[in-house]
């Protein structure tokens, strides 16, 4: 499949949304979803971006995406989190999301990063054998916190 990788710009953010939408809907959790294209527009796309996203598309438009920031670690400097990746349904299985995880290794490579992090839900077994394959290190260990202020 012909596919190419770009940066996002202001403009893909209601393609971006959808895809943030749709990884909701598999991950079982829509009613979560609440951030608007204001606050992307806002926060990833102003004088200090507080993330970035590497996308996939193809003829048809926006397949896939990799969105993504730094963290801080007191013991490690500089990490990259990677918050989403995500490929549309229908071209899973293409080697999408190896290209757009590769090229967000290169991101944490390019920026210095001494980590690049991320989470996986303990069901998503496709996810998991995903990651396995570059030969990463799941901790079963720690227990994610969360404070809600909506």
């Amino acid at each position: 499949m012909d596919f190419n990788i770009r940066k996002a710009t202001k403009e893909d953010l209601p393609q971006v949304l959808n895809l943030v939408k749709e990884l909701a809907l598999y991950e079982k959790a829509p009613e979560e979803v609440t951030i608007s294209l204001e606050d992307l527009e806002k926060d990833g796309f102003g004088e200090h971006p507080l993330y970035w996203i590497i996308l996939a598309e193809n003829n048809q438009g926006i397949i896939g995406m990799s969105f993504y920031y730094i963290r801080y670690s007191t013991w490690k400097g500089k990490c990259l989190y990677l918050e989403d990746i995500v490929v549309k349904e229908e071209y899973r299985g293409q080697k999408i999301g190896k290209v757009l995880f590769d090229e967000t290794i290169k991101a944490a490579k390019n920026m210095n990063a001494k980590l690049m992090n991320w989470q996986v839900l303990d069901w998503n077994e496709p996810a998991i054998n995903f990651y396995k394959k570059f030969d990463a290190e799941l901790d079963g260990e720690w227990i994610n916190g969360k404070l809600r202020f909506e």
